[in-house]
């Protein structure tokens, strides 16, 4: 199975050679160019990661896909992308998995997202392991009730 990525950024020639990139590398790529396409395609289909520039339309666009993203039900990894990285990890607080700083050399872009892809997974995996996972007090409470035992009175 071809795990599917949304790509947004609204500069053309940077949209068009991760693509490509990536779609060599076996990945399924799906493009939008601005803030406004992605929460649409977000919301009609599902994508193992969406990786979306920082700024676009506004300062803010990134962020909008971001949150999108964190809100669909299928739960994608995140990364922004950006020529300026925002210090620290306010952008870990904006709800992305990973920042993605830009030009970056090829492979070392591939390892990043190959790595991300991987630790998302397993972190879905634990989640839902940890869900189904009954606790003692659920246990207890679906066993069939002790029976008493009758005692005689001679």
């Amino acid at each position: 199975m071809k795990r599917r990525i949304l790509l947004v950024d609204d500069e053309l020639a940077i949209l068009l050679t991760l693509k490509a990139v990536l779609e060599i590398h076996g990945f399924e790529v799906e493009t939008a160019a601005s803030a406004r396409e992605a929460k649409l395609k977000i919301r009609s289909h599902v994508y193992s990661m969406v990786i979306t520039d920082m700024k676009m339309e506004s300062d803010n666009s990134g962020i909008e896909v971001v949150h999108a993203a964190k809100k669909a039900p299928y739960e994608p990894a995140v990364a922004m992308l950006t020529a300026y990285p925002i210090r620290g990890t306010d952008w870990r607080d904006e709800g992305a998995d990973e920042m993605l700083v830009k030009p970056m050399n090829t492979q070392d872009l591939l390892l990043q997202i190959e790595a991300l892809l991987v630790s998302h997974e397993d972190k879905r995996r634990k989640g839902a392991e940890s869900a189904t996972e009954p606790t003692v007090a659920s246990a207890a409470a679906a066993a069939p009730p002790a029976r008493k035992s009758a005692s005689r009175r001679t």
